[in-house]
C-alpha cells in the first residue's frame, strides 16, 4: 500500500509498505479515505525525532471497511465509518472504566495499530469504527476527532445553560469548542490573532470576537461579562502560544471560574508562569482535558457523530484546503503557515 513515512528530518516520504493485516478476530481492515492534519500533527513536523522515523502518522481519519475478523458484528465490508484512534491496552484500571484516553500505554499502542492515517489501509478493532449517515462525507467525518477532544473539555468544565465562556484559539479545536458552546446554550467570545479565523468564528455563531494582537482581551472579555470576567475559559490554542494564552486564559476568568486546558503543550514545557496567587485567591479552578473517551454510558465521539449528522455541528466550513497524499509536505506546510495561507483544517485524500 502507499504510505507517508515520517522521515529523520520530520517530513514525510511517500512510499509502497506491506499492507497491514488483521490480526485479531474482532478487528478490521479499512480502506482510509480521508486524514486529517490537526496540532498535535504540526508540533511533530520539521522535527527531528529519531524514535519517530519511517513511522506512519495521523491519528483523524475515515474510510471503509474492507475486511473484517470472523468475531465482528457491526461493521461489514463496504460501510463507510470513522474510525477512533484512542486506543488503550484493554488491561489497564483506566481502560476496564473506558477511561482509555488516559491508559498509560495509550500512545504506544494506539501508534502500532490504529494510529497510522497516512496509509492507504489501516487496521482497528470493530468498536473503534462508527458507520456514517449515507448524508456525512468523509471529509466532514474526519473532524469527529477534533469534535470528540471539544466534546470531553465541554464534560469536564460543567457548563451550563447562560454560561459567559470565552475559547482561546480559531483554529479546528477552538472552533468545535466553540460551537459546542454554543449548543448547551452559553454566550461565547472567541479570541486569536488571525482575523479570518474570527471571521469565521462569528459566522460559526460566536457572539463576540476579538483579536488579542490588536485588541486588549481582558478589557474585552470584561466588557462581554459585566466586568466579572468568564465562567469557563477553554484554552484552545497551546503548543508554543501556551505560556502566552494560558496565562490569559486566567486573567480572563472570574472570581471562581475554570478555566479548561484543551490545546496540547509541547513536549518540553515544563515551567510556564502563572499568577499562582491570583488563582488561589480567587478560587480559579484549572482542569486539564486529554482527548476523549466515554462520558458515562456514551462515547464521545458517537455523540459527536449524532450532532453532526443532526445539523447541530457543521464541519463543512472547517475544511479550507485538500491535498492529495502525494503532496502531504506540502500540505503540512500550508497548514502550518496558517496566518498566509488562512488554513483552518487541512485534508489529505488517500
Amino acid at each position: 500500500m502507499k504510505a507517508a513515512l515520517k522521515t529523520a528530518k520530520g517530513e514525510f516520504e511517500v512510499t509502497d509498505v506491506e499492507r497491514p493485516a488483521i490480526p485479531h478476530p474482532d478487528w478490521v481492515l479499512a480502506r482510509v479515505r480521508v486524514a486529517g492534519i490537526c496540532g498535535t500533527d504540526l508540533r511533530h513536523w520539521k522535527q527531528e525525532e529519531p524514535q519517530l522515523a519511517c513511522k506512519i502518522m495521523g491519528h483523524e481519519l475515515a474510510g471503509e471497511i474492507v475486511e473484517v475478523g470472523e468475531a465482528v458484528t457491526n461493521v461489514k465490508p463496504g460501510d463507510r465509518v470513522v474510525i477512533e484512534t484512542l486506543l488503550g491496552d484493554d488491561t489497564c484500571d483506566w481502560c476496564r472504566v473506558q477511561q482509555y484516553n488516559l491508559c498509560p500505554n495509550l500512545y504506544k499502542v494506539r501508534m502500532e495499530t490504529v494510529s497510522r492515517a497516512f496509509a492507504e489501509y489501516v487496521i482497528a478493532p470493530s468498536k473503534k469504527c462508527y458507520k456514517l449517515p449515507g448524508h456525512v462525507s468523509f471529509e466532514e467525518a474526519t473532524l469527529l476527532d477534533t469534535f470528540s477532544v471539544g466534546m470531553h473539555g465541554i464534560q469536564l468544565s460543567g457548563i451550563k445553560l447562560n454560561d459567559k465562556v470565552v475559547v482561546i484559539g480559531a483554529g479546528c479545536i477552538g472552533l468545535g469548542q466553540l460551537q459546542l458552546a454554543k449548543a448547551c446554550g452559553a454566550d461565547v467570545m472567541v479570541t486569536d490573532i488571525v482575523d479570518p479565523a474570527l471571521q469565521l468564528a462569528k459566522e460559526l455563531g460566536a457572539d463576540a470576537v476579538v483579536n488579542t494582537k490588536t485588541e486588549d482581551g481582558r478589557k474585552k472579555v470584561l466588557e462581554f461579562t459585566d466586568n466579572r470576567g468568564a465562567d469557563i475559559v477553554f484554552e484552545c490554542a497551546g503548543g508554543s502560544a501556551m505560556p502566552m494564552t494560558l496565562s490569559e486564559a486566567v486573567s480572563f476568568a472570574r472570581i471562581g471560574g475554570k478555566v479548561v486546558i484543551v490545546g496540547g503543550f509541547e513536549k518540553d514545557q515544563k515551567a510556564l508562569e502563572l499568577d499562582w496567587s491570583h488563582i488561589q485567591m480567587s478560587e480559579i479552578s484549572l482542569i486539564p482535558s486529554a482527548s476523549y473517551s466515554f462520558w458515562g454510558i456514551y462515547p464521545e465521539m458517537q455523540m459527536c457523530l449524532d450532532l453532526l449528522a443532526k445539523g447541530k455541528l457543521n464541519a463543512r466550513k472547517l475544511i479550507t484546503h485538500s491535498f492529495p497524499i502525494d503532496d502531504i509536505n506540502k500540505a503540512f506546510d500550508t497548514a502550518r503557515k496558517k496566518e498566509e495561507t488562512n488554513a483552518v483544517f487541512v485534508a489529505l485524500n488517500i
